[in-house]
């Protein structure tokens, strides 16, 4: 009888250990952050509403945690400070090769045929052409921050591929702004003539009343290139229970308020795997950014 009762008790206490561990795991946050690109109010708008969405759909608590550069959010994926993250196609591919399993699961509607515009100011008499303008050498040239994919990636991919050489070869003086909305304001003010800058951020802020047409303007649109993208670790299920990954990018793929959209800005998020920014780890390696 008493081993009968004694097992009873080992049953029960195993069932109430696993019980526990479960609701202990559905309570852990699962937390995102995502790259730098724009000023700090307009990534709390974005990412606070992405936070409430997701955490409705995947019924966990889901939390935004903001970081200071590009390499940090590479860095906060590796260490599992995050789960998720919005990357640029080259942070995207950088934190994957940090944690073997991640994946890219969803991108904007528009990120498969992503594109940089080059920008001058008008005092360098530069103009639009459909050809790469090579009027730009000798200028002073910002990128946005060094792990940029449209800002410093590909811009730099161009540059080499036309000139033969470095940027710090090709421009009287070399910058990195440090995001899209302050290349725009170096350009803009005359701090550097020209720049490389994400095309949907010239877009919002042109939208916004930010561009001055008799101070800056595009010259040039780059071909275009795979971009940005949410990348999941793949261990999360071990946390969240099996299919979790799916139904986070189930979650992102049927998003349809505008008032998330918009502030992306995407028409809307469409499926994504690893094997769409194969040419960003190729361009990256090329150039010299990811050594291998």
């Amino acid at each position: 009888m008493q081993s009968r009762i004694h097992k009873i008790n080992i049953f029960g206490m195993t069932l109430l250990f696993g019980m526990l561990c479960t609701l202990s795991a559905w309570s852990a946050d699962f937390t995102f952050t995502a790259i730098p690109d724009q000023d700090t109010t307009r990534l709390q708008e974005r990412f606070g509403k992405i936070a409430d969405y997701l955490t409705e759909k995947l019924g966990v608590n889901v939390k935004y945690v903001p970081v200071k550069s590009y390499s940090a959010s590479v860095q906060a994926f590796k260490n599992n400070e995050v789960q998720l993250a919005w990357f640029g196609g080259l942070s995207g591919v950088q934190a994957r090769l940090g944690v073997p399993g991640s994946m890219a699961i969803a991108q904007g509607a528009e990120d498969p045929n992503f594109i940089t515009y080059f920008i001058a100011n008008t005092s360098t008499g530069l103009s639009f052409s459909e050809d790469f303008p090579s009027g730009i050498e000798g200028k002073t040239f910002t990128f946005g921050s060094k792990g940029s994919t449209s800002g410093r990636l590909m811009p730099e991919y161009f540059i080499r591929q036309h000139f033969g050489k470095a940027p710090r070869d090709v421009f009287k003086r070399v910058g990195f702004s440090g995001d899209h909305s302050k290349t725009l304001a170096l350009v803009q003010s005359g701090a550097f003539e020209v720049g490389a800058m994400n095309f949907k951020v010239w877009q919002k802020e042109a939208e916004a009343g930010n561009v001055d047409p008799k101070k800056v303007q595009v010259i040039w649109r780059t071909p275009t290139y795979p971009d940005y993208n949410w990348t999941i670790r793949g261990d999360v299920e071990k946390t969240y229970g099996d299919g979790f990954i799916q139904k986070v990018q189930h979650a992102l793929v049927e998003i349809r308020d505008e008032g998330i959209l918009s502030v992306f800005p995407r028409a809307r998020f469409i499926p994504a795997d690893n094997s769409m920014y194969e040419p960003i780890l190729h361009t990256a390696t090329d150039v010299g950014i990811i050594r291998q």
